[in-house]
């Protein structure tokens, strides 16, 4: 497997361990072709962020025991689905990211310019 690269073209960090995030849950935003949902960029989850998400039917904040998934709480990082993203963005309600842990797959959904406007960690 190639390296995996970050949207500046830098290796991928990790995003979050606690919760365990990532379309292979392991820590990292990373994605393949079988991610179609591209959970490729790593958020800061706030409580607005988390209602908007909520409100438009993308439930992160409550638990699913079943899948040992204990809900995302404000203050944490989570590998969000690339067009969920997109979808905030255009609705004026997109978080903070990390750029430095945002899989470059993300430069396929939206332009990287504007990424850099959520980035917190630059």
């Amino acid at each position: 497997m190639n390296e995996t690269l970050n949207v500046l073209g830098e290796p991928l960090e990790p995003c979050s361990l606690k919760p365990l995030t990532g379309f292979y849950r392991d820590g990292s935003c990373n994605t393949e072709e079988d991610n179609p949902g591209v959970h490729a960029i790593c958020i800061y989850a706030t409580e607005e962020f988390l209602a908007y998400s909520k409100k438009v039917g993308n439930d992160l904040s409550t638990p699913m025991p079943q899948y040992n998934f204990a809900g995302v709480k404000a203050g944490q990082s989570w590998c969000l689905s690339g067009p969920r993203f997109v979808q905030a963005h255009n609705d004026g309600m997109a978080p903070h990211i990390f750029i430095h842990a945002t899989h470059q797959r993300m430069l396929e959904l939206i332009d990287l310019e504007i990424l850099k406007t959520y980035a917190i960690d630059l």
